[in-house]
């Protein structure tokens, strides 16, 4: 898993997660940052990343809940969905979830 780390935060215990799921996934860590610095890292990935590669990106910024899904519809990237994350020392985030290039720069991959 490729990962950029903006702070030195612990990775995500999340009891929600599902290990199949996370496979080939890549972390932009955008906690602690705000508006509109993680839609900036997201985009700066994005640029790098293979079509079809799946990022996600932790953010405590409330904008981000709007910023990430817009950035996809204008960018024509597949916007994933969200989910709570919780770390063992308490401190919660968001993970935003994107595939670069769409649905179509990624054969057998479905929305």
């Amino acid at each position: 898993m490729k990962e950029t780390h903006d702070s030195p935060d612990d990775s995500p215990d999340d009891s929600t997660d599902d290990a199949q799921d996370e496979r080939g996934v890549e972390v932009v860590d955008a906690r602690g940052l705000a508006c509109p610095v993680p839609v900036i890292r997201l985009a700066q990935h994005a640029r790098e990343a293979t079509p079809g590669t799946v990022v996600e990106v932790w953010a405590t910024d409330p904008a981000a809940a709007a910023d990430v899904p817009a950035w996809c519809r204008m960018r024509g990237q597949d916007y994933l969905g969200a989910r709570s994350c919780t770390a063992a020392d308490g401190s919660v985030w968001t993970a935003y979830r994107v595939r670069v290039g769409g649905a179509a720069a990624a054969p057998g991959l479905t929305p």
